[in-house]
C-alpha cells in the first residue's frame, strides 16, 4: 500500500482515477457492509455536517465502527478518498439530455443551476475542485455536457474555452460565497433573512459607514418583502443572462470576421 510520504519522494501525486487500480475486495475479517462505496457515502456524510477542516480518517473509521487501517484497505491516502468523495456528489447532478444544437441557451442555464446547487448543498466541494484534478466518471459526465453545450453556440475554440471559463467560474465563485454564508446563517443558529436583517442594520448604525449603506439601500431598491433566497436567486438569473447574451454577441462577432475574411 503506497505511502504519502513515498509519494512526496517520487512524482507529484496526480490523481487517484490515473493509479490504474481496482477497488479493493473486501477482507474476511472485515463487517460485510464495508466497501469502497460505502466508505465514500460515509465520508460525503461527514464531510457535509462537519466540513473539510473537521474531517479526519479516525472520524471516519468511528463512524463506520471500523479501524483506521481497514479504511486504508480500501484507499491508500485521505487524498484519495477526497477525490472519491467529490466524484460521488458530481454524481447526484441532474443532466439535461442532449438536444439540438439550437437549444444551447437552455441546457447552459440547467448545467449552470445544478452546480451552483451541488456547491450550496457541499461547500467543502469548492475547496476540492480547486486542489484535485476532478477527472471521475461523474465529473468527467458533467464536463462532457459542459463542452457540448458550449460547441453547440457555434464558437470558435478559443471561444468556447473563454464561455466556459466565463458561465462555470461565474457560478462557481457565486455558489461558493452563497454554500458558505448558509453555512454562516446556520452555526449563527439564524435563518438568512434573519442574519441579513441584523447584518444590514449593524451596517446602518456607523456613522462612517453611511454613504456605503445608502448605495447598499439603492441596490436593494424594489427588492421590499423578498427573502435572501429570492433576491439571490433573481440576481443568479440576471448574471446568467448577461452571460448568455455576451456568448451570442461573441458568436456574432466570429460569424462577421468569418464572413469579412
Amino acid at each position: 500500500m503506497a505511502k504519502a510520504g513515498d509519494r512526496a519522494k517520487g512524482t507529484a501525486r496526480m490523481s487517484v482515477w490515473l493509479e490504474g487500480k481496482a477497488p479493493r475486495t473486501r477482507r474476511s475479517d472485515q463487517p460485510s457492509t464495508l466497501d469502497r462505496d460505502r466508505i465514500t457515502e460515509v465520508t460525503v456524510k461527514l464531510l457535509d455536517a462537519d466540513g473539510l477542516a473537521k474531517f479526519s480518517m479516525r472520524r471516519l473509521a468511528g463512524e463506520l465502527g471500523v479501524t483506521a487501517m481497514s479504511v486504508y484497505w480500501y484507499v491508500d491516502t485521505k487524498d484519495d478518498l477526497l477525490e472519491l468523495a467529490l466524484d460521488h456528489v458530481f454524481g447526484g447532478l441532474e443532466l439535461p439530455e442532449s438536444q439540438s444544437p439550437g437549444d444551447w441557451r437552455g441546457r447552459l442555464r440547467a448545467l449552470a443551476a445544478q452546480y451552483r446547487a451541488l456547491l450550496v448543498r457541499h461547500p467543502w466541494v469548492a475547496t476540492l475542485h480547486g486542489n484535485f484534478l476532478n477527472i471521475g466518471p461523474h465529473s468527467m459526465d458533467f464536463s462532457r455536457r459542459v463542452q457540448t453545450v458550449i460547441k453547440d453556440t457555434g464558437l470558435s475554440t478559443t471561444g468556447q474555452r473563454g464561455a466556459i471559463a466565463a458561465v462555470f467560474q461565474f457560478v462557481y465563485g457565486f455558489g461558493t460565497i452563497e454554500g458558505n454564508f448558509v453555512q454562516r446563517c446556520a452555526a449563527a443558529g439564524m435563518t438568512q433573512d434573519e442574519y441579513y436583517r441584523e447584518a444590514m442594520g449593524a451596517f446602518g448604525r456607523r456613522p462612517e459607514l453611511a454613504e456605503d449603506f445608502h448605495k447598499a439601500e439603492e441596490l436593494m431598491e424594489g427588492a421590499d418583502g423578498e427573502t435572501v433566497e429570492e433576491i439571490r436567486e433573481a440576481d443568479f438569473g440576471v448574471a446568467l443572462d448577461v452571460l448568455v447574451a455576451g456568448i451570442e454577441a461573441l458568436v456574432a462577432q466570429e460569424a462577421a470576421a468569418g464572413a469579412q475574411a
